[in-house]
């Protein structure tokens, strides 16, 4: 539980500072990412519990990603090894599948890893990310279909796909039964 308090912390930090170094009101932003004042509000004060969605609309809003809302302080030369009964999910789906961001390279252009479990029929919708930001997915166990633009890719164990991640696209559980894939986000450049 005190892990979840830290991470708060830092993400209502984060997006205090990023929103102001970019010059907007609470209710500005608010407009922008389309998530109530009352709700941004809350997340400042380091109250409430804000989902993926609203961390991914937070991010492309401010022009940062979604890992730089959820980090702290550089820790310097460490290993940090990451096990994912250890993180809390970010997303959990209708019939229990899950996504856990696992890691991010630190840098001027940063990599998230992810590991999700989709179950068949289970979706996962992504807004558009900032130009420039690709997306890959593998597939260790099951079937997927991964919707980018529309258009609809079959995706099964032992295979992987890159994308665009500056257009809509959707994970979604497809098979008989759970796929499980890692997924890396690899975001462009940031500001020096």
């Amino acid at each position: 539980m005190a892990e979840n308090d830290t991470a708060l912390r830092t993400v209502a930090h984060n997006v205090r500072t990023a929103r102001l170094r970019a010059g907007l009101s609470l209710e500005e932003l608010s407009r922008r990412a389309q998530i109530s004042k009352g709700a941004l509000a809350a997340l400042e004060k380091a109250q409430g519990n804000p989902n993926l969605a609203t961390l991914v609309r937070l991010a492309d809003t401010l022009g940062i990603s979604v890992p730089t809302l959820m980090q702290g302080p550089p820790e310097g030369r460490t290993v940090r090894i990451a096990s994912a009964e250890e993180i809390e999910p970010l997303w959990t789906g209708e019939h229990g599948g899950q996504a856990r961001l696992m890691l991010v390279t630190a840098g001027a252009a940063p990599v998230e890893v992810w590991r999700w479990r989709l179950h068949p029929g289970e979706d996962s919708p992504s807004r558009p990310h900032q130009a420039g930001v690709m997306e890959t997915v593998s597939v260790t166990t099951g079937q997927m279909t991964l919707v980018v633009d529309g258009t609809e890719h079959t995706v099964t164990a032992g295979q992987s796909a890159i994308f665009n991640g500056d257009c809509p696209h959707t994970y979604r559980g497809a098979g008989t039964g759970p796929c499980d894939l890692i997924m890396t986000v690899h975001l462009p450049p940031g500001p020096t």
